[in-house]
């Protein structure tokens, strides 16, 4: 595991454990807690207790945020190892066998899980105990914003991996409140879309002066833009990503390599709107990200260091772009060593002669490994625009303005005029795929618009000849140590 690439929101386990709470099915009497009345008394509890609710990003960020999804779509594909090829494979079990060491963990949807229901669950001690903080009341409305925003993103990132998921929103102050069941997809969608609301109202508007990582108003409908979406809600979505362009505060980066730069990503986030903030300091978490996408010894960038990298993307997906796309600059089928020796594909990796590099996560000032994880970008809101527009009112002049702004970036020509609907929702969604492509995003279109199983299919090479996703691979299982710890969850229906 790469170790010199650290994540911004370093805490105190103190802290993380203050507002920690498990289940399970033994019948105890607690005697104490950790947490105690006294704890949100003042501003610097609740700004303590707020920095906890964003902490289960860095493990939901070490791997499995963004490679369940790529490992499982059509771009990109793991070094055929016991954990990483499960996904590729659609081989995994409701148990994540082959997950259940500590470094595979952290890529594995269980992590997602855990992850995110220990988010959600720090975040609605905030909204439980910080209405009755003593401080300064501007400050405290933002707090809850972020809590609320907080609690939406968790909850969405469960239900686009797992469908119908536990929605919590109150602290587990007994063992009776902690253990629930599950909620249908609808309305947990519905619980999104009101932390939204509440988000949006108590957030400021982006200004340089919100600190890295937290969001604005802006990206609270950003996030309510893409749910919206998601759920079919097309006027909906619309709605909400015209609120973000409109609201003219953040902007494209002219060179979308830019983007990617580590030495400008203080700029870019003019465009990267809300981000996993990383960080060269040290002590601190590490995420595997940079390390797995190699190769070893490359003139500059922090990737392997004893290895040739465990991700690539695959040869087909490279040549689906046009060779005047700027975007395919991300991409690699060469790389230059510390020699200075420029090393062919052929000889890049020993597991394929074919194996692409993925250029978006290199650091040239290793072993830093700051460059920051992208979660939501303003060209996402464009192409959700896009999408959206078509499918609420067909593939209008507002839908092609829409996704004229991404191609125009990537400098590739304006899409061909006059097209159906159906044709061009599938544009769009070819657009998501080279604009996002390497960022945990493609799985959850293909899923969302059931095309997964014939796409993925087909995604093949000498490494993955034959790939063969069942109608059960559209969400993940649950897994089976929270079934177990809580009698009220219930497998979903296709993994029984």
């Amino acid at each position: 595991m790469q170790t010199g690439r650290n994540i911004l929101y370093i805490f105190s386990g103190l802290v993380v454990l203050l507002l920690h709470s498990s289940c399970n099915k033994l019948t105890e009497k607690p005697y104490s807690s950790i947490f105690t009345d006294a704890f949100y008394a003042t501003a610097s509890d609740a700004e303590a207790g707020l920095t906890a609710v964003y902490g289960p990003m860095v493990d939901l960020y070490n791997t499995a945020g963004t490679f369940a999804s790529d490992f499982s779509a059509d771009q990109i594909y793991p070094r055929p190892v016991v954990g990483r090829d499960t996904y590729t494979l659609f081989s995994y079990d409701p148990n994540y066998t082959t997950q259940k060491s500590f470094s595979r963990q952290f890529e594995s949807p269980q992590q997602i899980w855990q992850s995110c229901y220990s988010g959600i669950e720090k975040a609605n001690w905030i909204l439980y105990k910080v209405p009755a903080t003593n401080m300064d009341t501007a400050r405290r409305t933002a707090i809850l914003g972020e809590a609320y925003y907080m609690r939406a993103f968790y909850l969405f990132t469960l239900t686009k991996n797992f469908r119908d998921v536990v929605v919590k929103t109150t602290p587990s102050i007994s063992i009776d409140s902690a253990i629930i069941g599950k909620t249908m997809q609808a309305d947990v969608f519905k619980q999104i879309f009101a932390d939204l609301d509440q988000a949006v109202k108590k957030l400021p508007s982006y200004s340089t002066a919100i600190q890295k990582g937290r969001p604005s108003r802006e990206v609270a409908l950003a996030l309510y833009a893409k749910a919206a979406l998601y759920n079919g809600s097309w006027a909906l979505a619309l709605d909400r990503a015209k609120l973000v362009i409109g609201s003219n505060k953040y902007a494209l980066m002219p060179n979308v390599l830019d983007v990617y730069n580590v030495a400008k990503e203080d700029v870019a986030r003019q465009e990267n709107m809300w981000a996993l903030e990383c960080e060269s300091t040290s002590p601190g978490s590490s995420t595997q990200i940079i390390s797995l996408y190699g190769p070893k010894n490359s003139d500059g960038p922090a990737f392997a260091v004893t290895s040739f990298g465990s991700a690539f993307a695959y040869q087909s997906f490279y040549n689906s772009f046009s060779p005047v796309d700027k975007r395919r600059q991300l991409l690699d089928t060469n790389y230059v060593n510390k020699l200075g020796q420029t090393v062919a594909q052929k000889d890049i990796t020993p597991i394929t002669p074919k194996g692409v590099l993925v250029k978006k996560f290199m650091d040239p000032t290793p072993p830093s490994g700051a460059i920051n994880i992208p979660i939501l970008r303003l060209a996402d809101v464009y192409l959700i625009a896009a999408e959206a527009a078509a499918r609420q009112n067909g593939a209008t002049a507002e839908a092609y303005g829409y996704i004229k702004v991404v191609r125009d970036r990537a400098g590739l020509p304006d899409l061909t005029a006059g097209l159906s609907t159906d044709d061009f929702v599938a544009a769009v969604l070819q657009e998501r795929s080279w604009e996002l492509f390497a960022e945990g995003d493609r799985w959850y279109d293909l899923t969302r618009t059931n095309t997964f199983m014939q796409v993925a299919a087909a995604a093949v090479n000498d490494v993955f000849p034959v790939r063969q996703p069942k109608a059960r691979n559209r969400y993940f299982p649950i897994p089976l140590d929270e079934i177990n710890a809580n009698p009220r969850l219930e497998q979903n229906p296709d993994w029984k």
